[in-house]
C-alpha cells in the first residue's frame, strides 16, 4: 500500500473499530421531517419481496473488510428462496457498494429506494451512512445494520443488529451524546482477576478518541491503566511490546488495524511479553486468524473477541449450524457474517407476519414489527435486541457478553453461554 494512502485508511479503519464513535452521518432534521413520506411500495401476489443490501465493499480500507454482513445475509436469502421463499414469493436482493464514500451512499440509498422500489434496507455495512436521513424521511425500515457511524441512534426506521436505547428523532442519542457500558472490562476482571490493561492506540484523533474512552472505561472498572501510543506511519511496536511486558498488563486493548495487530502480537512473541488476554473486537472475529497472526502463535492464542451474538463456531446450536451449513461454500468464516444472517432472518419474520395481516408486506408494516418493544434474538444467535426510546440515558444497564478465545486446531472456543454473561455496569458518555 502506498504510504500517500495511509492516514485516509487509518481514518477508515478506526471508524471501524469506533463503531458508533465515528462522525455521524447525514443532517439533522426535524421530527416533523420524518412524518411526510408514505410507506410504499406494498407487494402482493406472487411478486418479488424486493430488499437492499448497502456495502462499502470497495472502501478504503480494503477488499473484504466490511464484506461479511452482505454475504450473510445474502446466504440467509438464498436458501430462504430455495426453500419457496415468503409466502410462496421469492426475495430479490438488490446489491449496491457505495465505495466506502458519502457520495457512493447517497446514490445506493436513491438507487434502492426510489429506482428499484424495496420494501427494506438490511444488513447495511456503511463506512459513510451518509444517505441515512433520506432512509428515515422515506420511511424504508433498515434493519440489522452495523453501527459504524453514529446513524442508528439518530435516525427513526434505522434498527442496528445491536439495538438502541435513544430517543431517534434526528439527534444523536441524548443531546448528542452516545452510551456505552463497561461490561468487557468486569468480564475480564471477574473471571480473569484482571487488574492491568494496556491501551495501545494510534497518534491519529479517531483512534486516539477511541483509546480514551477504553481507558475510562478500564479506570471506571478500578483497573491500572498503561497507555501506549504508535506513529501511524512508522510504528515501533516492539518498543510497545517490550514496555507492555516491564508493566506487566494483564490485558492489551487497541485502537489499530488488523495488519497494526498482527505486528503487535509478533512483536510481543519476539520480546517475550505473555498477556492473559490480547482482546479483540467483532470484525476481527474470523476464520483467518491463523494466516493473520501466523508469525505470532503465542499472542495468537491469547486472542479473546467479546460481541452481542453467538460465537459462529458454536455448531451444537441449531441456528448457528443452520448457518453454517448454508455458507459451507465460503473460504472464511466470520461472526460478521453470522450477524448479516441474523439480519436477514429478522426482515423474514417480519416479513412473514406481514404476509398474513390485511396490509400485505409494506415497509410500514414491517416497519411496525421491528417497534414492537420485545427483545429480538434471532431464534438464539443474538443477545436479545430491543428499540427503546427512553427520555434520558441509563446511568447503570444490564448487558450480556458473548466472549470466545482462539486456541490453534480448535478455532473460537466460546467462553461461556452469551445470555447468562452479564452485568449491571454504568454507562459512559461519549462524544461521536
Amino acid at each position: 500500500m502506498r504510504r500517500s494512502r495511509r492516514p485516509r485508511v487509518a481514518e477508515a479503519v478506526a471508524a471501524v473499530l469506533l463503531l458508533a464513535l465515528s462522525t455521524a452521518c447525514g443532517s439533522r432534521l426535524p421530527e416533523s421531517d420524518f412524518e411526510s413520506r408514505s410507506s410504499a411500495p406494498e407487494t402482493r401476489g406472487g411478486a418479488p419481496i424486493r430488499v437492499g443490501i448497502i456495502t462499502s465493499a470497495t472502501s478504503p480500507v480494503g477488499g473484504n473488510a466490511f464484506t461479511g454482513p452482505r454475504d450473510g445475509a445474502k446466504a440467509y436469502f438464498d436458501r430462504l428462496n430455495a426453500r419457496g421463499g415468503i409466502d410462496g414469493r421469492p426475495v430479490e436482493v438488490r446489491l449496491c457498494d457505495d465505495g466506502g464514500s458519502g457520495v457512493g451512499n447517497n446514490t445506493c440509498v436513491h438507487k434502492l429506494i426510489d429506482e428499484d422500489k424495496i420494501v427494506a434496507l438490511v444488513a447495511t455495512t456503511a463506512l459513510d451512512y451518509a444517505g441515512a436521513s433520506r432512509v428515515a424521511r422515506a420511511r424504508v425500515p433498515d434493519i440489522g445494520g452495523q453501527p459504524i457511524g453514529a446513524a442508528y441512534d439518530t435516525y427513526p426506521h434505522l434498527y442496528g443488529i445491536y439495538g438502541s436505547l435513544a430517543p431517534r428523532g434526528g439527534t444523536t442519542g441524548w443531546g448528542g451524546k452516545q452510551y456505552g457500558g463497561t461490561e468487557v472490562y468486569r468480564y475480564f476482571k471477574r473471571e480473569h482477576g484482571a487488574r492491568t490493561a494496556a491501551v495501545v492506540s494510534y497518534n491519529q484523533a479517531a483512534s486516539a478518541a477511541y483509546a480514551s474512552l477504553v481507558e475510562r472505561g478500564l479506570k471506571a472498572e478500578g483497573y491500572q491503566v498503561v497507555t501506549e501510543q504508535v506513529d501511524f506511519a512508522l510504528p515501533n511496536f516492539r518498543a510497545v511490546a517490550a514496555d507492555l511486558k516491564e508493566q506487566g498488563a494483564d490485558l492489551v486493548f487497541d485502537a489499530i488495524d488488523s495488519h497494526g495487530n498482527a505486528r503487535l502480537c509478533e512483536a510481543m512473541d519476539d520480546v517475550g511479553a505473555e498477556v492473559t488476554a490480547k482482546v479483540t473486537n467483532v470484525q476481527n472475529w474470523t476464520s483467518t486468524v491463523p494466516e493473520d497472526y501466523q508469525d505470532a502463535p503465542r499472542c495468537r492464542n491469547a486472542l479473546w473477541a467479546t460481541g452481542s451474538s453467538r460465537n459462529y463456531e458454536d455448531t451444537g446450536h441449531a441456528a448457528v449450524r443452520e448457518f453454517r451449513d448454508a455458507t459451507k461454500g465460503l473460504k472464511t468464516h466470520s461472526q460478521w457474517q453470522l450477524e448479516g444472517w441474523a439480519a436477514a432472518r429478522w426482515f423474514t419474520d417480519a416479513a412473514k407476519s406481514c404476509a398474513r395481516a390485511e396490509t400485505g408486506i409494506t415497509r410500514a408494516c414491517v416497519d411496525g414489527f421491528m417497534n414492537r418493544g420485545e427483545g429480538y434474538t434471532a431464534g438464539g444467535l443474538l443477545v436479545p435486541v430491543a428499540f427503546e426510546r427512553l427520555p434520558e440515558p441509563p446511568k447503570h444497564r444490564r448487558s450480556c457478553l458473548s466472549v470466545a478465545r482462539w486456541q490453534d486446531g480448535r478455532g473460537w472456543v466460546s467462553q461461556g453461554d452469551m445470555n447468562s454473561t452479564c452485568f449491571d455496569v454504568p454507562q459512559l458518555s461519549y462524544q461521536p
